[in-house]
């Protein structure tokens, strides 16, 4: 398939996204496009041969008329099982193909038990600014129930190895409402995170998928379903002992110090446009999404042959791009402009004024009070107009 075919528009920041398949084995609770070492017949180094290939052939079609990525996100599955090389020979890809803006920020997701202090050092040789750890919860029970294989006292360890290695920015990931949790667990994975002293931090609520281990436990009873009235709960507990540590909300599930606030997933939430590579990925060009097949082997295959590995492409039309930049740009704490509501909302949007769930000038956000309820606003909104 020919991306120049694809429909172009200039935006404000572009970025990259790496997918790296592999994982050692499958949590719970997770529906991502991985593989454990029984399920793929591909070998690392066939992947970083193939991503390379995918990288060479994306930027000749889109290079010319884009920009050096600002950001560079390399997500999975596990990425640390490629090692500080593997990642580092991916960012060298990334640089000689699309190029790197100046002051690009360089994240990768990491596993905290595939991590040490050499790893941090590595990563920070290639060139990369950002940590993301996996902590879910500092819990034993609650990581058991997840099928998280790393112990709790790892993820911090692995956070104060990353600062000690030069790290000004890492993240820990917090999953909050797994069944059996208790408020004492989510109270025990904050004082956690407080200790590892990472600015940035990011907590979403456990979505139970079709499919998953997690979901045929609920269904035979051997776990119960988790409780959605207790998420609420959850949720201002982790807001308000992270405020009062001085990080700061910018998105409804994502608090950081001053600074610290990722580049990348704000391009995401502001509409920006971004490459993705690697089996699975999901890119951004112009007004068109695309994706590219699942399986490492067909990846493969497909690149072998000098094709881009797209499995299929939408075009976004304007009434879905509005419908994005509503339901995305609310759940950030800048807001929207006040004129991307259409008129028929106003009164809703007066509405949550009103009930002090909204504030508007000349854009319109969240309040504080209204972060709990944004999806529900968002909707409310968008069934208005």
């Amino acid at each position: 398939m020919n991306l120049l075919r694809l429909s172009r528009m200039k935006s404000d920041a572009f970025g990259v996204y790496v997918h790296v398949p592999f994982c050692s084995t499958r949590c719970g609770y997770c529906d991502f496009n991985t593989y454990t070492p029984s399920e793929t017949e591909t070998s690392y180094a066939a992947y970083l041969d193939a991503l390379e290939q995918e990288l060479e052939l994306a930027a000749q079609e889109y290079g010319q008329e884009g920009r050096p990525a600002d950001t560079v996100f390399i997500g999975g599955g596990t990425p640390s099982l490629l090692g500080a090389d593997g990642l580092g020979r991916i960012l060298a890809r990334i640089r000689t193909t699309f190029g790197l803006a100046e002051g690009a920020e360089v994240t990768t997701e990491s596993n905290p038990e595939s991590t040490s202090p050499e790893y941090f050092e590595g990563l920070k040789a290639h060139g990369f600014t950002r940590v993301s750890l996996g902590m879910q919860s500092a819990s034993t029970p609650i990581l058991k129930v997840l099928d998280r294989q790393h112990t709790p006292g790892r993820a911090v360890a692995a956070a104060k190895e990353a600062q000690a290695a030069g790290f000004e920015h890492v993240n820990l990931d917090l999953i909050y409402g797994t069944p059996t949790e208790t408020e004492d667990d989510v109270k025990r994975s904050l004082e956690a995170v407080l200790d590892a002293g990472v600015d940035h931090v990011s907590a979403y609520s456990l979505i139970v998928e079709d499919g998953t281990a997690m979901s045929r436990k609920i269904r035979k009873g051997e776990l119960p379903a988790p409780q959605e009235d207790t998420y609420a709960d959850r949720y201002e507990l982790i807001a308000d002992t992270l405020e009062q540590a001085g990080y700061g909300w910018y998105e409804v599930s994502n608090w950081a110090k001053e600074g610290g606030e990722c580049r990348h997933n704000l391009l995401y939430w502001r509409g920006g446009n971004w490459w993705g590579a690697g089996p699975g990925a999901h890119g951004y060009v112009g007004r068109t999404r695309y994706m590219n097949v699942k399986r490492p082997e067909r990846y493969n295959q497909m690149l072998e042959g000098q094709e881009l590995p797209i499995h299929s492409t939408e075009t976004i039309t304007d009434d879905e791009h509005h419908f994005e930049q509503i339901m995305l740009g609310l759940r950030l704490k800048e807001g929207i402009p006040a004129g991307w509501v259409g008129v028929g909302a106003r009164g809703v949007v007066d509405k949550h004024v009103r009930a002090g769930l909204l504030e508007i000038d000349e854009r319109i956000r969240v309040t504080d009070a209204g972060r709990l309820l944004a999806d529900g606003i968002i909707t409310d909104i968008l069934a208005a107009e």
